[in-house]
């Protein structure tokens, strides 16, 4: 069986993961995800290719959306901090190339009560799911939630 590959693609502000406001998003990096997706899947997760991009802009994020969607990839794990709220332009690239794609935040942002911009996702309506609130676990769920979306597909090869 083919392997299933699916982009990491982190917004503006995430490149410091686990160093920038642990107080708020946690002290794991990034690079702890794929040893989370291997304790969860198992052996499945030799099946599995990680591909991540993090872009401070939204044209970088949104020409490495266009560039999964050329290189044919199975599933988008998507943080678009901040472009979460705020950007069409990301929501209607999501709706064109139909990747499957899951909303992720490291953070509850329904929790974040002293800034109500936050609970409003314009990206969420061309995500299969949204997950938030776990830290960079979130991500690792993200990843198993495609995984099955994916393989459990029976148009899947």
């Amino acid at each position: 069986m083919r392997k299933v590959k699916i982009l990491v693609l982190n917004g503006p502000n995430l490149g410091f993961i686990g160093v920038r406001q642990p107080e708020i998003y946690g002290s794991r990096t990034i690079e702890d995800l794929s040893q989370l997706v291997a304790d969860i899947l198992g052996p499945q997760a030799e099946r599995l290719e990680l591909q991540f991009h993090q872009a401070n802009s939204e044209g970088h994020c949104i020409d490495r959306l266009e560039q999964a969607w050329k290189d044919g990839l199975d599933g988008i794990v998507l943080n678009a901090g901040a472009y979460t709220h705020t950007s069409l332009a990301l929501a209607d690239c999501l709706a064109w190339i139909g990747i499957p794609c899951v909303e992720v935040h490291i953070s509850n942002i329904f929790a974040r009560t002293d800034e109500p911009l936050r609970h409003k996702s314009l990206i969420g309506k061309n995500c299969i799911g949204c997950i938030a609130g776990f830290g960079v676990t979130s991500y690792a769920l993200a990843v198993v939630a495609l995984w099955r979306q994916i393989t459990e597909n029976p148009n899947y090869i």
